[in-house]
């Protein structure tokens, strides 16, 4: 047994032993994604090396998983560049200082970090901005960027350079990058956020009127037109990434808001504010209700209350609207905190968001923006997640309409000493490919008398893909029933396996 493992499985024991406390409604949620955002847009990673910034990854992911996140969300292109070697695309100045620069030492940032998030029981979603060439600050691009090599199929707003949505060679452009990334790495989710026509600044014309007279003679209007593009776009996407690895989730982050109430009556949300499908021509439900993406994570950033976009309005919208497919909800913590609670002017937003999540029977997960806000803890955000609402481990949720059937349960559950110590050992069950070979297993554990009961999230002790946990062997007078369960790719869970231990 390794180091890690021995030190992970301390953790999660420390976790079954700890004493209660916890406010849940309901009980603990067995299945929920909890996402954190790592982005390197903000510069937090440029120029400062190799060590220097696996150091700062570690420290995150360890905090991180000790909070209960269970999915990371790593942002490996911002402005058709790249956080991992490419054939395509040259290395990111996010990174290095200068686009097209390798790192020194050389590394692979995203091949790291899907490493090192598997290791800890963690996806790893590598997050794209699919259209964005260019941002406001990047001055310099380097010789084999796309807008260097076709100019023509760039676009400038406002500072930015933006591939044009409305030429289909753009479109199979990221198709290849997307393709390129699932193929290569063992990633577990593939993400785009809400960049797809830029944001409408004042003053500001989208220069596609030439592509509309070309190929939008079957549209109305240039904004059913882009719309379509868009659309269009998503569901290839997704297919292009489904054909390349079929368990590879497709995700999408919208902007918070898909449309005010005063510019659809009875479809849009109580707000006023930027608008997916009239600003940003992304018709979010569409995708949803046709099923193109499998994951779908509005950034409700705002507080409970906000004028203009409120929380609790929002993620009712969101629960009634767009429940076809695994919802999760964007969160600002900073914004969290920083806002007191309308009902309890003694606490900031965490519980009563908490609590409306509890409510919305369609929201099955949460993403943090961002990782490095949460690991500051401001307003006890961080501790409040570990020894509370992420206190236990939690499976992800089910996706049935990528897989939807369970793999076997385990053979051979025996504990005995090791090496390592006393431990809970089993063998992996038989199965083929990605839908039927185990890829995890899950550990329970009750106490004598205690009912067996495998939808008690409390009772989980690990999340494992190695095939035996270490126990906390203390004078053998205990006695505890064990149960092992395996997970495929897709987290679908086997019957349980059980084995009485004393410890």
């Amino acid at each position: 047994m390794n180091k890690f493992r021995i030190l992970s499985i301390a953790f999660l024991s420390f976790l079954f032993l700890g004493i209660g406390g916890c406010v849940f409604a309901g009980g603990p949620k067995k299945r929920e994604f909890r996402g954190a955002w790592i982005q390197c847009v903000n510069g937090q990673f440029q120029n400062i090396g190799t060590a220097r910034m696996q150091q700062m990854l570690t420290q995150q992911l360890d905090a991180l998983q000790k909070d209960g996140v269970n999915a990371i969300i790593f942002q490996v292109r911002a402005e058709c560049d790249a956080l991992y070697p490419s054939s395509y695309e040259p290395w990111s100045k996010f990174l290095t200082g200068q686009q097209g620069t390798p790192p020194s030492p050389y590394w692979d940032p995203l091949q790291w970090m899907v490493e090192q998030c598997h290791k800890r029981g963690m996806e790893l979603h590598a997050w794209i901005n699919p259209y964005r060439a260019k941002t406001k600050t990047t001055t310099r691009l380097a010789q084999n960027h796309i807008a260097v090599t076709h100019p023509e199929r760039v676009f400038s707003y406002d500072g930015l350079y933006v591939l044009n949505p409305g030429i289909a060679e753009n479109r199979d452009y990221i198709y290849k990058i997307a393709e390129d990334i699932v193929r290569r790495y063992d990633i577990d989710g593939f993400h785009i956020d809400d960049y797809f026509y830029p944001y409408p600044v004042a003053g500001q014309t989208i220069p596609d009127q030439k592509e509309f007279q070309e190929h939008g003679h079957l549209f109305k209007n240039i904004g059913d037109w882009r719309r379509d593009n868009v659309s269009v776009f998503i569901k290839q996407l997704g297919d292009a990434i489904h054909g390349v690895k079929p368990w590879v989730k497709f995700g999408v982050s919208p902007f918070g808001i898909y449309r005010n109430a005063k510019s659809a009556p009875g479809v849009g949300s109580r707000t006023n504010g930027l608008q997916n499908y009239d600003d940003l021509y992304a018709d979010v439900i569409q995708w949803v209700n046709n099923g193109w993406v499998d994951y779908c994570v509005p950034q409700i950033y705002w507080e409970i209350g906000n004028k203009a976009a409120d929380y609790k309005e929002l993620i009712g919208w969101w629960n009634n609207h767009a429940g076809n497919r695994p919802l999760y909800i964007g969160e600002d913590v900073l914004r969290t905190v920083k806002n007191v609670d309308p009902q309890n002017p003694r606490s900031h937003q965490l519980p009563a968001k908490r609590r409306l999540h509890g409510q919305a029977e369609n929201v099955s997960g949460t993403v943090l923006w961002y990782s490095s806000s949460v690991v500051q803890n401001p307003g006890n955000y961080e501790t409040l997640l570990r020894t509370n609402y992420w206190r236990y481990p939690a499976l992800q949720p089910s996706m049935p309409f990528i897989d939807g059937q369970p793999p076997r349960k385990p053979k051979s559950v025996k504990a005995r000493w090791t090496s390592d110590g006393y431990c809970l050992t089993w063998k992996a069950p038989k199965g083929e490919g990605w839908q039927d070979a185990p890829y995890k297993y899950v550990v329970y554990c009750f106490a004598q008398g205690a009912p067996v009961n495998l939808d008690d999230a409390s009772k989980i002790v690990a999340i494992t893909s190695e095939p035996m946990v270490r126990l906390n062997y203390r004078d053998g007078n205990d006695r505890y029933t064990f149960v092992v369960t395996t997970l495929d790719r897709m987290s679908n869970e086997s019957t349980g396996k059980k084995k009485k231990v004393k410890l």
